[in-house]
């Protein structure tokens, strides 16, 4: 028999065993997503999205933080940001979009033993302050960058 013809078949049938346990229900992105915090996500300030996210909404501007993000950022839907956090017992990170239908852009929840870093992509609809906002030790800590958004792409 074929090798590649052997290949396929394995494919078709995986794809097609993947296909009947998601219809029959065996998997479901629900199931993934159960601790997913719903209020965080869909609230409509910073305060209400770090309170429901972080447990409180005061944090302190702290140094030890350094948020990486451009300047101008020429298309708003893929916007690069880096959080390094030098706090130790960094136990989530945050990153809030002020300006934002709903601000709260993302949350990693970090293991014990994790460095405090992440890196993603956001999405933005106007220019913001982009704020990190790091819980340690029971505490918030913050940093913040305005980030221009340009429509089009044109850099102006």
């Amino acid at each position: 028999m074929n090798q590649n013809r052997r290949v396929l078949l394995k494919g078709t049938f995986a794809a097609g065993a993947t296909g009947i346990a998601i219809s029959a229900g065996l998997l479901t992105p629900k199931a993934v997503l159960a601790a997913w915090p719903k209020a965080a996500f869909e609230a409509k300030d910073t305060n209400a999205a770090l309170e429901a996210s972080m447990g409180s909404s005061s944090a302190t501007e702290s140094g030890d933080i350094k948020l990486k993000a451009p300047d101008i950022a020429e298309n708003g839907a893929v916007v690069p940001i880096t959080v390094t956090s030098k706090i130790a017992n960094t136990e989530a990170i945050s990153i809030i979009v002020a300006k934002n239908g709903t601000p709260l852009a993302a949350t990693f929840n970090l293991g014990a033993t994790t460095k405090g870093f992440v890196s993603t992509r956001i999405k933005m609809g106007k220019t913001s302050d982009v704020t990190a906002v790091v819980k340690a030790g029971g505490k918030l800590y913050s940093t913040s960058k305005n980030v221009k958004v340009t429509i089009g792409g044109c850099g102006g």
